[in-house]
């Protein structure tokens, strides 16, 4: 499959087929019907891996645990939220393979809209190299005198189009959304982000952590018409976590993300051009083990609990 031009391995699960990589999922369907019949419904295997990514790479270099620790914070989160979501199993004595045990889901098959829904509550990113240029994000006007970190007053809805793997997704405005999915879909795409990511903030900051935005995505369950959380959801990867006890507007802020990875690859120490058609180089341990540790300590902050 596509990813940045890394060939990814994947492994023989017994009962299931590979059918698609992702930057860091790869999924299974069932070989046997019977494992379908079992939830009444046609379902998937999710595996996360430990591959990381950044600047639309999938790099050589993997991060230990990654795979296990997006998994079970995806499942601690789906536990809070109260909407609908896409997992049915995620323990071997529900069906999930032993050899991927805390890194994989059975999930539900949804037909996932092409929409990647974002709720920013700061401004940091993308979103502010739009808003020095234009006091917008994906066309939303802000107020002047906003920095680097400034809490916005209310989250806003900032979609993106999805991208192929290997290619960088686009911000578009929601009329963008409304020519995609039709208004009543994303009149609701907006509803339920912007619903997930002020309890999920409420939640974070509660343990000491400011969730500054995150990205979700959802699909549309024929079984039962309803547009349903899919993928994975506020992990290090689709968010942005600070350190409440540091955060400062006006300046970058420390996360608990692959920032060490996108800081050392835009290093001289790399010597990467991020313009170049060259993949980029592998990590050094120091680079993995620091972000391991992040990851890791997002997890441990916000679930209150050690890694099992």
């Amino acid at each position: 499959m596509p990813n940045g031009g890394l060939t990814t391995a994947t492994l023989d699960l017994p009962g299931w087929k590979h059918i698609y990589s992702g930057k860091v999922r790869d999924l299974y369907v069932p070989v046997d019907q019977s494992i379908s019949e079992r939830f009444g419904r046609e379902c998937v295997l999710v595996v996360a891996s430990d591959r990381i990514s950044a600047y639309d790479h999938v790099l050589a270099s993997e991060i230990p645990d990654k795979g296990r620790i997006l998994t079970q914070l995806s499942l601690w989160w789906f536990g809070q939220l109260g909407v609908e979501h896409h997992v049915l199993a995620s323990t071997v004595g529900g069906g999930v393979p032993a050899a991927v045990d805390g890194r994989a889901m059975i999930c539900m098959r949804l037909d996932m809209f092409p929409v990647e829904c974002i709720a920013r509550g700061y401004l940091t990113g993308s979103g502010l190299a739009e808003y020095k240029e234009s006091r917008t994000v994906c066309g939303i006007p802000l107020p002047e005198g906003l920095v680097d970190g400034s809490r916005l007053t209310e989250a806003i809805f900032t979609p993106s189009a999805k991208a192929a793997v290997g290619e960088h997704d686009e911000n578009i405005s929601y009329d963008a959304v409304v020519e995609i999915v039709g208004e009543d879909i994303a009149a609701r795409l907006r509803e339920l982000t912007l619903e997930i990511y002020t309890k999920a903030e409420e939640i974070a900051r509660g343990r000491g952590i400011v969730l500054a935005d995150t990205k979700v995505e959802f699909g549309f369950d024929a079984a039962t018409g309803i547009i349903t959380l899919g993928d994975e959801v506020l992990t290090p990867d689709s968010s942005r976590f600070w350190d409440a006890a540091t955060y400062e507007p006006g300046r970058a802020q420390p996360s608990y993300d692959k920032q060490y990875v996108r800081d050392w690859l835009t290093s001289p120490e790399s010597g990467w051009d991020r313009a170049s058609a060259v993949p980029p180089p592998a990590l050094p341990a120091d680079v993995v083990a620091r972000t391991r540790s992040r990851y890791l300590e997002a997890y441990e902050k916000l679930t209150g609990r050690a890694l099992g």
